[in-house]
């Protein structure tokens, strides 16, 4: 089976839903291989529309479709799996309310969130951030290099890598091992998604 956390796409929430769906489109021709929509204005009704215009863009792809933060915006449009923050429904409810075959990935913020991580039901875990990012300003940890390392020793589930991610980089932290990098403008802010994915994944070697 294909790794499906290889290229994890994670949508730009400030985008409109027509340049959001092309976006999406065009990467999944590049070859991304997850999708999470992400919507951090609290609006649940436009979460649920944008959810739902992702999830007819993927339609027939195999690519999955991830919901930022929201069980219920997960449910609603019956997406593949849900991606939770530190402060977001717990693990176990979520995997209550999702079932067993739904994808719940968790973002580790810390050494002692890591810690944790073997006794939770998540599929893989977001090590956050790894670099310094402008999309997320509240960052606890810096990893870096070494840190995700370190992080891949500790775990058994899939690790994606989040944060400050860039062409720049991408070789060094591919070569950890790491399960997955995922991306917000290198690919959302590209001029040709569809070639910016492309490009992206001739680096992951």
């Amino acid at each position: 089976m294909l790794n499906p956390y290889k290229l994890y796409l994670v949508t730009d929430d400030q985008q409109d839903v027509d340049t959001l769906v092309h976006v999406v489109e065009q990467a999944v021709l590049g070859g991304v291989t997850m999708v999470q929509v992400r919507e951090k204005h609290g609006d649940v009704q436009a979460f649920i529309q944008r959810a739902q215009a992702v999830k007819a863009a993927l339609t027939g792809t195999g690519v999955p479709l991830i919901i930022n933060d929201r069980v219920d915006v997960a449910l609603a449009v019956d997406a593949d799996g849900v991606h939770l923050g530190q402060s977001d429904m717990p693990v176990e409810y979520a995997r209550q309310l999702l079932g067993k075959d739904k994808i719940v990935g968790l973002s580790i913020e810390s050494e002692a969130q890591l810690a944790q991580v073997a006794n939770l039901s998540v599929d893989y875990i977001g090590l956050s951030a790894i670099f310094p990012t402008p999309t997320k300003t509240n960052t606890k940890t810096h990893w870096g290099v070494e840190g995700l390392r370190h992080a891949l020793s500790c775990v058994d589930v899939p690790i994606v890598a989040i944060g400050g991610i860039n062409r720049d980089n991408i070789p060094q932290l591919w070569a950890t091992g790491v399960h997955g990098l995922a991306l917000v403008s290198a690919i959302c802010h590209a001029k040709d998604p569809r070639h910016a994915t492309q490009t992206l994944l001739k680096l992951m070697v």
